[in-house]
This record gives C-alpha cells, sequence and structure tokens, in this order.
C-alpha cells in the first residue's frame, strides 16, 4: 500500500468510493453526490487529499480550515473515507497519520473530525486515534427524513 496526494485524473476513483458513502448512508449529512469537477476542484483546494492505494483506491483523507477567517487559520476539519472491504486492516489509520503529519508540517494546532451520531464506528475509531469528543450538536443534520446529531471531536497536533 501506498499513500500520496491525489491528482486530478483520482477523481473518478474517488467519486466511485465517495457517492455509495454519500448516497445510501447516514455517515454523511451531505446527500448531494460528487462530481469529477467538484473532487478535482477539492483536490486542487485543499491543504492535503490523500489518497490510499495498491492496485485500486482504498480510501482517502483530507483536510481544509475548519471555518473561515484569520483566527481560524490553525484548525482543520477531516474527512476519511474507506473502501467497504478494506475496514479493520489499518488503511484508516495510516491515512490518519500520514493526515496528521502533514497537517502538523503545515503549521496547524488541531484537527476536528466531525462524526455523525449514527456512526459509532467512525466515533471509536477517531477515539483509538487520539481524538477526543468536545461537543454534541443535538438535531443539526437532516437525511433520510429524520434529524441526525453531530459529534464533533478534537486533536491536538
Amino acid at each position: 500500500m501506498i499513500i500520496r496526494q491525489a491528482r486530478s485524473e483520482d477523481a473518478e476513483a474517488i467519486a466511485a468510493l465517495w457517492n455509495p458513502v454519500i448516497r445510501d448512508t447516514a455517515i454523511t449529512f451531505n446527500s448531494v453526490e460528487k462530481t469529477i469537477e467538484t473532487i478535482t476542484e477539492e483536490i486542487a483546494s485543499r491543504h492535503a487529499f490523500l489518497l490510499a492505494e495498491d492496485e485500486a483506491l482504498l480510501g482517502f483523507a483530507t483536510y481544509g480550515q475548519f471555518r473561515g477567517g484569520v483566527g481560524y487559520a490553525r484548525t482543520a476539519e477531516h474527512t476519511i473515507a474507506l473502501a467497504p472491504d478494506t475496514r479493520g486492516r489499518g488503511i484508516g489509520r495510516a491515512l490518519m497519520q500520514a493526515l496528521e503529519d502533514h497537517a502538523r508540517d503545515a503549521g496547524f494546532h488541531s484537527l476536528i473530525a466531525g462524526v455523525s451520531g449514527e456512526n459509532p464506528g467512525g466515533i471509536a475509531f477517531h477515539e483509538r486515534m487520539g481524538y477526543a469528543q468536545v461537543a454534541v450538536l443535538p438535531q443539526v443534520g437532516w437525511k433520510f427524513e429524520r434529524w441526525m446529531d453531530l459529534i464533533l471531536l478534537q486533536k491536538l497536533l
């Protein structure tokens, strides 16, 4: 397995991994599927957009500034997604470690994970990675005709 920065030609494979998560799960509150163009823009605009691959895409992790404005310039929010058949093999841990190293080297002080309250596996994963739960925002996400909580976890780098 290698971890590398995504390129625009990876957008189709990223969409194939990401869109089922968007379409079929409550892992993200977003219900608008990603296009090749939007992913290409994200690859270009994010601080990092890392891929784990062997012969196929295994997963990705990316981050960008948590909120707008100079006061938040050293805090980032990240996204991580894995191909379903790769979970439990250490790929998520390797991606997060590479992402955290990149953020630390870029001068970021903390990373935020916004995890759906309906994703206990995502919460447990982040806690194993050293993230602490800092907030529960009740009923802020709307998907599948129901309200969902957002759990914020933070790790100081």
